[in-house]
């Protein structure tokens, strides 16, 4: 709960719906997407290598209401995910 994850730089959120907070991941190198809900969009936008997870897992108690006992293993699981799919990480190389 220490390890500070870094969102993949060439990834592109894509969070204009208007109707609701979901959004979309985008890898440009596979032309993969990904759809996210509201919380896995607020865990994304901390992933900047300077949150742990055990700070993005206090301000989610803080930012909402009735977080279950179970939160820290599924954002384990979402990081875990995350990092599967080349999305995020704990660095990065410069593209050139």
């Amino acid at each position: 709960m220490t390890d500070k994850p870094l969102a993949n730089p060439l990834i592109v959120l894509r969070k204009d719906f208007e109707d609701d907070d979901w959004a979309i991941l985008f890898d440009p190198d596979k032309g993969d997407a990904y759809g996210i809900n509201p919380v896995s969009v607020f865990i994304w936008q901390r992933l900047d290598g300077k949150h742990s997870l055990a700070d993005i897992l206090e301000e989610m108690r803080a930012h909402y209401e009735g977080v279950p006992k179970e939160a820290e293993a599924h954002l384990q699981e979402f990081i875990d995910d995350l990092m599967s799919k080349g999305l995020a990480g704990y660095q990065f190389q410069a593209s050139s």
